[in-house]
């Protein structure tokens, strides 16, 4: 019986045998067949590329021909424009292209060249008729250096007239700079000729075998051995037509395709060969790989039918082996079901993390405000920064709710309030609000806006408003401390004439970020992990809410960055141009009409020129204080009705300047510099009659408001004081791990007649009520998130003391955390009451009065 069961099973093998090794044949003759094509279809795809990179190389060269012909007109046109030509010419600096510039004027037969050297004509040869974009190119030479050059001549004309012409002398050696290094892995070869003399006048560096030269066609022909009549008549007449020539000849025992390319139509010729072994490089590597493939496959095959033959059991381990990976698959499965519910859990948790890190800052604004408001005895700036610093800290209060609302982020919800808005308001609020948080790191802060032609604009002012504040504070915070911030608009060309094109940039010279991290920066919940990042708090979700908006309002977001070289970020928008943008009205009720500017820098005086061209006012710019005051004797007293004069750039300083000024104009007539946040000397400034400070960059909106403001000088209302609890005698211990928010906390309570004693966790504050002594603090002002010791714990362990005071003591509760659950879990941990940040004085002077006095 078995002998039988072994023959059925030699029956059934034999047969299968040829049918495998039938199969395999066919196989073997298809893959010979497909490589022999494949091997074929490359050698064409790669004579294809070959002309492809000749195509390259000659639009290369006769781009670099045509820029050196534009800019040789661009010299013409100077020339014709200045006062003294020759004298143009003799200053004029020899660079890495032009190694000589020569002039003979009209009518001379000899000329200047700006190395001091006489110059004619004699010694170039335009016979040829070469021309490039129209100016007519000499035969090439080789120059005084031993160098292989030529010389475009170009006429020299003013009002039609022809005043000379302009000989500017170009190197060969220029054009290796924007050639490839290397061609066919340096095995094929190289040579730029001049047409006319057949002489090779540039070798490029890094390509051919040999590293010596051949000096001409003659001599390219010998070193190759190329010595069939008919090839040369061919070349010969590809020369003379400017044409293209490939073909193949043996070089040194191997088979070679041979080219000579025509470049500025026949007038120079790129000549060299490559080997059919580096053309077919490709083909045999892919005949191999096919070859290693099939071989991997049947010896593979061949295993397998051999181990299924000899041993049965090797299937029943298989099974076992599948079924411990669908055991295993299974475990994954189960894993990543809960790294799901994981990442859910954190969804809910970065709700309470993005009210921390928004009211930390917002803290510091409200705090600062505050602070201002009382120490401030009605200076005009104080009281325009306070404003300013209010209404910047309500802004962000009211980004609250849409931020939190993770469900109108990820359902796409989100809908914008288009409204009229001015660049003035928008850079003015974010300014108030970043300057106080880099000064704080003693960061440089940089505003620039330049080439905005309209400043009233259509748009949700508070989603830009978001999106430059992310932007922002994460440069802040991403930057060590004394590094720089720059903040800039920019107005690009319009696309239409309803639309003003911006791009907003961010950059910074902070910390950087690594490739890796730049593909995900955008993701929600990513942040960037390093032993310096980790020490800023963040929910990871600034990038992705800011680029949503961004998207929303049709714009675009790049960064690029560099690790420990800072990052830049790029955002392009299109915002609406209101159709009453100009206020001619304001100005003709004002009896402004005439204007001026004295200001040093070219471009800020452009950029208030483009501001104001629609306003109907007259500007004249003056750049020194010499041409001010020749503007002002022909204006006359009253010619002028305004004055910006720029606080840095005048000659003999700010206030000499505007006093001499004001002795040529009527005093009626307003004075405003224009000044940086941080210029100094500017109380000075102030104490001149009728004048302002106004402040960088310059906004038609800010100007107004400064004139109306000048008007009503001595009109301020002054508010009645607020009738408050006193704090008079009280003394707090403050857990705060924030230097800004400890500061203010310390100042608002010194100014209330109370004292603070601060400490920067948890931990540190147990210690210092466990050594105080019974009755010498009033109460304990605690912060929740701090290091080594958070609020809440610390709360409990002071509450669980042995001390009479310990479980009596107020505890109150003031931090970022604004959920109804952690003021749930403040009141569980032993806190008397809970409070938000940003504080509000008012409210922490009668909360205080309530655990405090009212318990004493």
């Amino acid at each position: 019986m078995r002998e039988k069961q072994k023959r059925n099973r030699k029956d059934r093998g034999i047969p299968l045998l040829v049918s495998i090794i039938t199969v395999f044949g066919l196989l073997a003759v298809v893959v010979f067949s497909v490589a022999g094509k494949i091997s074929s279809e490359m050698s064409a795809s790669a004579i294809q590329n070959l002309s492809e990179s000749l195509n390259l190389l000659q639009c290369t060269i006769e781009a670099i021909l045509e820029n050196e012909a534009d800019f040789q007109k661009m010299i013409a046109q100077r020339i014709a424009a200045s006062e003294d030509p020759k004298q143009y010419i003799c200053v004029y600096d020899r660079n890495e292209r032009m190694v000589k510039i020569s002039l003979i004027l009209e009518g001379q037969a000899e000329g200047v060249s700006n190395d001091g050297s006489k110059f004619t004509e004699e010694e170039l040869d335009f016979s040829a008729g070469r021309m490039v974009d129209g100016l007519p190119v000499s035969q090439s030479y080789l120059n005084y250096m031993g160098t292989w050059a030529y010389t475009m001549k170009c006429p020299v004309m003013k009002d039609g007239r022809e005043l000379g012409t302009l000989y500017i002398e170009y190197v060969y050696d220029s054009l290796d700079q924007s050639l490839p290094t290397g061609f066919y892995n340096n095995k094929a070869m190289l040579y730029i000729m001049d047409a006319q003399s057949e002489r090779m006048v540039l070798k490029p560096e890094g390509m051919g075998e040999r590293s010596a030269g051949h000096l001409n066609l003659e001599d390219f022909y010998h070193a190759n051995d190329i010595q069939e009549q008919e090839i040369r008549d061919k070349v010969e007449a590809c020369l003379q037509d400017g044409k293209n020539i490939l073909f193949y000849h043996d070089i040194r025992g191997k088979q070679s395709l041979i080219y000579m390319w025509s470049v500025n139509g026949g007038s120079i010729y790129l000549i060299g060969y490559v080997p059919v072994e580096a053309i077919q490089q490709e083909g045999r590597t892919v005949n191999q790989n096919i070859l290693i493939v099939v071989s991997v496959m049947l010896i593979a095959f061949f295993l397998c039918c051999l181990l299924y033959y000899l041993n049965q059991r090797q299937q029943n381990k298989i099974r076992k082996e599948r079924e411990a990976e669908r055991e295993q698959h299974n475990k994954q499965l189960a894993e990543a079901l809960q790294a799901a519910q994981l990442a859910s859990n954190s969804k809910t948790m970065f709700l309470s993390n993005m009210s921390h890190d928004i009211r930390t800052p917002m803290n510091a604004v409200l705090g600062f405000t505050a602070l201002l408001g009382m120490e401030a005895e009605n200076p005009v700036k104080v009281r325009e920064y306070t404003k300013k610093i209010m209404a910047s800290g309500q802004h962000l209060l009211s980004l609250i709710n849409d931020v939190l609302d993770v469900s109108k982020i990820e359902s796409g919800k989100v809908v914008l309030n288009f409204k009229k808005f001015t660049l003035n308001d928008l850079v003015s609020s974010v300014d108030a609000i970043i300057r106080p948080m880099a000064d704080g790191r003693k960061q440089n802060f940089h505003v620039e806006v330049r080439e905005i032609k309209h400043e009233y604009l259509m748009g949700d002012e508070t989603r830009i408003n978001q999106i430059l504040i992310n932007l922002l504070s994460n440069a802040v915070k991403y930057t060590q401390e004394g590094g720089n911030i720059w903040f800039r608009i920019i107005g690009l060309k319009q696309r239409s004439n309803q639309f003003e094109h911006i791009r907003i940039e961010v950059e910074d010279d902070g910390y950087g970020m690594t490739p890796e991290y730049l593909e995900t920066i955008f993701d929600a919940f990513t942040r960037a992990e390093n032993s310096t990042t980790n020490k800023v708090q963040g929910t990871g979700l600034g990038m992705a809410i800011t680029k949503n908006i961004v998207e929303l309002m049709g714009g675009t977001i790049d960064v690029s960055s560099e690790v420990d070289r800072g990052s830049i970020f790029k955002v392009e928008l299109e915002l609406r141009i209101p159709e009453d943008n100009a206020d001619k009205q304001f100005w003709l009720e004002n009896g402004i009409r005439h204007i001026l500017i004295v200001n040093s820098e070219q471009e800020e005086c452009k950029n208030i020129s483009m501001l104001m061209r629609d306003t109907g006012i007259w500007l004249d710019a003056a750049s020194d204080m010499e041409e001010a005051m020749t503007l002002a004797e022909e204006a006359g007293r009253e010619g002028y009705q305004l004055v910006l004069l720029d606080w840095d750039g005048t000659e003999g300083g700010g206030i000499a300047a505007a006093e001499r000024i004001r002795d040529g104009l009527d005093v009626s007539v307003p004075i405003l510099f224009l000044a940086s946040y941080d210029a100094g000397g500017m109380e000075a400034a102030l104490e001149l009659k009728n004048s302002g400070i106004l402040t960088k960059p310059f906004f038609v909106s800010a100007l107004k408001e400064k004139i109306l403001e000048m008007q009503q000088v001595g009109e301020e209302d002054v508010s009645e004081p607020e009738e408050c609890v006193s704090l008079e005698g009280l003394h707090f211990l403050a857990a705060e791990d924030n230097e800004i928010n400890a500061e203010i906390l310390s100042e608002i309570l010194e100014m209330e007649g109370a004292s603070c004693e601060i400490a920067e966790n948890g931990k540190l504050v147990l210690e210092r009520f466990e050594h105080a002594k019974e009755g010498e603090f009033d109460a304990i002002l605690m912060d929740v998130q701090m290091p080594v010791m958070n609020g809440y714990e610390a709360t409990r362990k002071i509450r669980a003391l042995t001390r009479r005071d310990a479980a009596k003591i107020p505890i109150i509760a003031m931090t970022a955390n604004a959920f109804a659950e952690d003021e749930k879990e403040a009141l569980d941990a032993g806190m008397d009451v809970h409070m938000a940040k940003p504080i509000d004085v008012g409210q922490l002077k009668k909360v205080i009065n309530k655990y405090v006095q009212g318990k004493g």
